[in-house]
């Protein structure tokens, strides 16, 4: 019989709710069993509304329990590091959460460890799997654009509700939590779909600004980077921006034309070329992570392997803390 991988959660907060957590439940070879808060009525009623058997308040008590032999942290990234190593040193492999840490050298010491125990560690940048960012890769890689010059990341939004609250402020904006501001929570998907289709980024800088002074971290920041193959380009984030100047789209500029798709609202994907502007709908699945989970579970089981890994996913971190000049 072929393995069963039996998941123990550490973390039961919303990104478990809609984007992945049933998404463990569907796939074929894959169960929850166990789940873990800090707060344990939390983790209890999470238990009993999804039909988990076993909950606990305590990480190692997860990760000792002998029924678990994979571990899903998703928790904020400062404890990210802790929680993979724990699990790994158990002989346990891990699929975390993104960023995949809250520096770049705390991604070094996961992969170290993984590299001595020889314990696997996924990241959750599904968006690599996702019909949509497929079909981006596709067009670049077929030549629909020709040659690419340049890239472009724009993104803007307005404050959020909680982002007014300085006495309860949401941990994606303390760095001490977070790692940074918006910045470190959502920049990494563009980031590292980027690195996906395009390769390494080997240089970036970038500055950044506290304009609003709504919270500790910096809440806007222009950065350039180049490729490994040359190819370079520029992003802008602004997280206090006027709902009127909301935007989310990178740009792929080549010699016969361009690509502009987006990174969170899905819009449809737009590539000009001689013929004129062309709209591409592509549907993604109801659980957004299930293709990168199928793919961890099917390597994990030994059918394939799966790249989204924690070497990969270092890249992307080392790239965020040269933009916010953290090495």
């Amino acid at each position: 019989m072929e393995k069963i991988i039996k998941w123990g959660f550490i973390g039961c907060g919303e990104v478990t709710r809609y984007k992945s957590g049933p998404a463990f439940q569907k796939i074929e070879g894959s169960e929850v069993v166990a789940v873990m808060s800090r707060n344990g009525q939390k983790a209890q009623q999470y238990a009993e509304e999804w039909g988990i058997a076993h909950w606990y308040d305590d990480a190692q008590a997860l990760i000792d329990d002998p029924e678990v032999n994979a571990v899903y942290i998703a928790t904020p990234p400062s404890s990210h590091a802790t929680y993979a190593i724990m699990a790994m040193k158990a002989g346990k492999p891990c699929y975390i959460e993104k960023p995949m840490a809250e520096t770049y050298e705390e991604c070094c010491r996961i992969n170290r460890v993984s590299q001595e125990t020889g314990v696997p560690c996924f990241v959750a940048y599904y968006r690599r799997y996702l019909p949509y960012f497929l079909k981006v890769k596709e067009l670049v890689e077929s030549g629909a654009i020709g040659q690419v010059i340049n890239i472009q990341i724009r993104f803007a939004q307005p404050p959020r509700n909680l982002d007014y609250n300085s006495e309860h402020l949401p941990w994606r904006v303390q760095p001490d939590i977070a790692g940074g501001g918006y910045f470190y929570d959502l920049a990494p998907h563009q980031i590292d779909l980027l690195q996906e289709i395009f390769g390494c980024i080997l240089q970036a800088s970038g500055f950044k600004s506290n304009r609003r002074g709504l919270y500790p971290a910096e809440d806007t920041l222009s950065a350039c980077f180049q490729f490994d193959n040359g190819i370079v380009g520029s992003g802008s984030w602004c997280f206090v921006a006027h709902d009127s100047a909301r935007e989310d789209r990178i740009e792929v500029i080549g010699d016969k034309g361009m690509i502009c798709f987006s990174v969170y609202t899905y819009d449809p994907i737009a590539l000009h070329t001689e013929r004129g502007r062309e709209e591409i709908h592509i549907t993604n699945p109801t659980y957004v992570q299930q293709p990168l989970i199928q793919a961890v579970v099917d390597h994990l089981r030994g059918l394939s392997t799966c790249t989204c890994d924690g070497e990969s996913a270092t890249l992307t971190n080392w790239v965020m803390d040269k933009i916010l000049g953290k090495i």
